[in-house]
């Protein structure tokens, strides 16, 4: 059973017929929230035309959350997609990742550095 199936009904800041929003547990920032498809997806790939589709609409509402309560410089929206891509929890889970001016000193590239050297160009 997925650990997503376990997190209480108070966590839950949004919910749906395809998805349900949530803070991160560990967040990278503040406001960083997680998107998790209601039923068992192993990753974006296993996701369905109409869940895919509908995705595009809960990440601006996940969005329109965090900015209730932050007010963030800029965003970045991540999925890993399989174990060597760093999913460690094989159900769903998009991550909302606000950012914030000065959080890093050069966040120039953003997730390109994921592949540690290979981020410039």
């Amino acid at each position: 059973m997925s650990v997503f199936f376990q997190i209480p009904e108070d966590r839950i800041l949004y919910k749906d017929d395809l998805f349900f929003i949530i803070r991160d547990k560990y967040p990278v920032s503040n406001g960083h929230s997680l998107i998790i498809s209601n039923k068992l997806r192993t990753d974006y790939f296993d996701l369905n035309e109409e869940e895919k589709l509908h995705l595009i609409k809960v990440i601006e509402v996940c969005k329109q959350l965090i900015e209730k309560e932050f007010t963030p410089d800029g965003y970045n929206i991540g999925m890993n997609c399989g174990e060597v891509a760093g999913q460690t929890v094989m159900h769903f889970h998009c991550h909302l990742i606000p950012r914030y001016k000065g959080d890093m000193d050069n966040p120039r590239g953003g997730i390109r550095h994921c592949v540690v050297g290979k981020g410039y160009y």
